[in-house]
């Protein structure tokens, strides 16, 4: 099996040593053989882990169980933990860039993106607004097109806006987008978890989905025909439900994903549930992509406090996506 690509994110960041804790438990998890991507002297600032500096990465299997393969992109004039600059913004670019490319090329099996610092990116050009549009448009992907899901151990959720401000999402909502990102999640479903009829449930806008319009018509107006309509197409779909009440332990059973209209409404109860198992991974792109479910934490960088729950999480969910899209792709195409 090919190994999967880290772009290790911000050098000053925890992305080094959450890289460097998840290789240290990378048999007792059974991970999938990776390799970082990245400074490979910024491990040594956050890491005392073995580590290998590799040129291909065809290496990296051979190399795996004795330290942790790097291919090594940018000489970082200094690496100071917790203080971003912007030659790390340019070595956490590049890393990205380059892992991306190999996943396109089917050098790697798939990639995982470490934690990034969006403002020194965009000091210096950086015009996406985060590493999932950059990764779709270097994938020939419309970032509309690119849908983001949040998933722990027994929630997903996916939200129909993302980072916009909260005054801009009903203007946004339309049923054209609900019913785009019910295709995707879908399928996503099934080619990337393996689930072959997936249970959809969508969360209302409003306060207890509107009470029939007496607090907001956007759920008859446009969530309801939406769903209407593709639920004549075979989709497994309910909704539009209350928010409040449609995350609990008994609730969860009903759904393998939950479909939200805002950020905060999907990310709120996962990372309330699982705040450091959480895992991002983009669906709609024609590679596999994960991604830890949180940022730098610049504060901690360098004292060895970091989790790397969320790490372990997005390379497990790499190396089984890589398994089902295998299996669908066989489903799909018998010999």
């Amino acid at each position: 099996m090919l190994p999967l690509a880290i772009s290790s994110g911000d050098p000053a960041g925890v992305g080094p040593e959450i890289i460097g804790k998840a290789w240290e438990a990378r048999k007792k998890q059974k991970l999938s053989s990776f390799f970082a991507i990245g400074d490979i002297a910024s491990f040594e600032h956050h890491w005392d882990g073995p580590v290998v500096r590799i040129d291909n990465p065809d290496q990296a299997a051979e190399r795996f169980d004795d330290a942790l393969p790097v291919f090594h992109v940018h000489d970082c004039a200094s690496i100071v933990p917790g203080h971003p600059d912007l030659d790390g913004a340019h070595c956490a670019l590049q890393a990205l860039e380059l892992a991306t490319g190999f996943a396109r090329s089917g050098t790697v099996a798939g990639l995982v993106t470490g934690p990034v610092s969006k403002a020194q990116l965009y000091a210096i050009g950086f015009n996406y607004p985060g590493q999932t549009e950059f990764v779709a448009e270097r994938c020939g992907v419309e970032r509309r097109n690119a849908v983001m899901m949040l998933a722990g151990p027994d929630l997903r959720v996916v939200p129909m806006t993302t980072h916009i401000p909260l005054a801009s999402v009903a203007s946004q909502l339309d049923v054209r987008l609900i019913r785009r990102r019910i295709r995707a999640t879908a399928k996503g479903l099934c080619r990337d978890f393996g689930i072959k009829n997936p249970r959809l449930a969508i969360a209302g806008f409003n306060p207890h989905a509107g009470e029939s319009g007496n607090l907001g018509r956007e759920e008859i107006d446009i969530f309801m025909p939406a769903i209407a309509s593709i639920a004549d197409e075979g989709f497994d779909i309910i909704g539009p439900l209350p928010a409040d009440t449609m995350f609990h332990a008994e609730a969860r059973q009903n759904f393998d994903a939950a479909l939200c209209a805002y950020h905060d409404q999907a990310l709120i109860p996962l990372k309330t549930l699982y705040f450091h198992e959480a895992v991002n991974i983009t669906l709609g792109l024609p590679i596999i992509r994960t991604s830890p479910d949180h940022g730098t934490a610049f504060g901690i960088a360098g004292k060895g406090e970091a989790r790397p729950d969320s790490m372990i999480a997005a390379i497990r969910m790499a190396g089984e996506a890589v398994a089902n899209r295998k299996a669908f792709a066989a489903a799909a195409c018998p010999a």
